[in-house]
């Protein structure tokens, strides 16, 4: 048996190919939509992929499932489990649904199929045996399930798909899980779907897998004691799923379109710009913050392209409009990179692209250039005992929790679109997180909406506590504006 680890780190996401090498078959799980990788993994090791399988319908990214079997003529195996409203929609001849205690063999390795609801209702999770060296299970593909030091999260289908009253009764159903898994053995190894840095959990670890027996030790949720005392564990301070989680649950059940690769938008002229904008298309400036800030084309938005470029992608870019991007060509491949960041989230109507040095020379020649305020802690201070700023905290709702600027509000930079026309606009408007990262978004965003005098903090909150200045925390039962 062959087993091979792929990991998209700006998704924090694995998937695997696993082989026997003796009958040259090979299954895919949980596929992304890069399936070339797959592909020309298995040709290289001498195998052909004929079996392409998922844990679950996912909610961070767009499966490749369909896009690989399509490729390569291998069969899927989707999961049968969770009722019609957990249903794949694009089942055809060349699928099969699988259920609690189905197995199938690729070559001599065989797969068992578990259903572990929790995460959502049809989740399942794979035991994988090499029945070619043993009878006895080596270790289970966990999907969304298991991570290293912590469990899928229950609440994703409430808070990102918008399904009431489903957080409790998931994470009822998780417990459960837990418990039926807890009785397999400790040797298992766990390969799990996602890495530190997803949104699919609170508190994933960096280790690529983990066995069993050490997460009974190590894995706080499969340590709390009580079905009630996990319910509130499991659902407390969970970060805010990104907006475009709900699109995902909807692409991926519905089948998502298949591409044959990642086609290159053409180029097009930089004034062209400003029209796009006004017809209500997306422009993203990818460039870095810095850069953006020292001029741009009013009413872009500036998402750079980092490791964090698919998530704020997805929470700030509307599906149903075209995009145009404008990238740094000094960095080789960006735009080729832009566009596959976008595809893997589903953000598939880039129309065409503008080279950075284009809009460069563009407002050497006298084009409007709008540039992006900034003030030091210092400065935010000073203006903040005068009275003459209105300060926003864009990070996270946990984050504000821990401790904020004293009387500034929280409004996370995602959902700045939703809530900006909360803040009053009488005065400059500062906005700060941790660092000066998100602000940096969210002040481009601002400024595309139309808000007035927009500033960005640099160095937000750790400069402002390494100098020493005060900060609050609210009561438990105070909530973030």
């Amino acid at each position: 048996m062959l087993l091979k680890r792929f990991y998209d780190t700006k998704l924090a996401q694995a998937s695997y190919l696993v082989g026997c090498q003796r009958t040259g078959e090979a299954l895919v799980i949980d596929p992304n939509r890069d399936v070339d990788q797959y592909i020309l993994a298995a040709e290289e090791e001498g195998l052909r992929v004929t079996h392409v399988t998922e844990t679950h319908i996912h909610a961070d990214f767009v499966s490749g499932t369909r896009e690989l079997a399509s490729r390569t003529g291998a069969t899927k195996y989707l999961s049968g489990e969770g009722g019609p409203d957990w249903s794949y929609a694009f089942v055809d001849e060349d699928t099969v649904l699988v259920a609690d205690g189905d197995e199938f063999m690729v070559g001599n390795v065989k797969v068992e199929v578990m259903h572990t609801p929790g995460h959502t209702p049809e989740h399942i999770v794979f035991m994988i045996t090499d029945t070619a060296g043993s009878s006895v299970p080596m270790g289970v593909f966990t999907g969304d399930f298991i991570f290293v030091g912590d469990v899928g999260r229950p609440d994703l289908l409430e808070r990102a798909a918008g399904v009431a009253n489903t957080m409790e009764a998931g994470a009822r159903s998780l417990f459960g899980s837990l418990k039926r898994f807890e009785l397999l053995p400790d040797y298992l190894q766990l390969w799990p779907g996602h890495g530190a840095g997803s949104a699919c959990g609170k508190a994933l670890g960096a280790v690529p897998s983990t066995t069993l027996g050490y997460e009974r030790i190590a894995n706080w949720a499969i340590g709390v004691d009580g079905e009630a005392r996990f319910i509130e564990s499991i659902l407390a301070g969970q970060p805010e799923p990104p907006k475009y989680f709900a699109q995902m649950k909807r692409i991926n059940k519905e089948g998502p379109a298949i591409l044959n690769g990642f086609s290159r938008p053409p180029e097009v002229p930089v004034q062209r710009l400003p029209d796009f904008i006004q017809e209500g298309a997306a422009v993203i400036d990818t460039r870095h913050a810095g850069a953006f800030a020292e001029g741009h084309l009013a009413g872009t938005i500036n998402i750079p392209l980092n490791r964090s470029f698919n998530t704020w992608a997805g929470w700030l870019i509307p599906y149903d409009r075209d995009i145009y991007l404008i990238t740094d060509e000094g960095r080789g491949e960006a735009l080729n990179e832009a566009v596959r960041d976008l595809a893997m989230i589903g953000l598939d109507r880039v129309a065409g692209h503008v080279p950075g040095e284009a809009l460069e020379s563009w407002h050497a020649e006298g084009a409007a250039r709008a540039t992006v305020p900034m003030i030091d802690v210092a400065e935010l201070a000073r203006r903040m005992e005068a009275g003459d700023i209105t300060v926003v905290d864009v990070r996270g709702a946990s984050e504000w929790q821990a401790g904020h600027l004293p009387g500034v509000p929280n409004i996370p930079v995602g959902y700045l679109a939703d809530r900006y026309q909360e803040i009053p606009t009488d005065r400059p408007v500062a906005l700060h997180c941790q660092s000066g990262g998100r602000s940096a978004i969210g002040v481009s965003l601002l400024q595309s909406l139309g808000v007035p005098d927009v500033i960005n903090v640099v160095g937000g909150y750790v400069d402002w506590r390494a100098q020493g200045l005060p900060i609050e925390r609210p009561e438990p039962e105070q909530a973030a504006v």
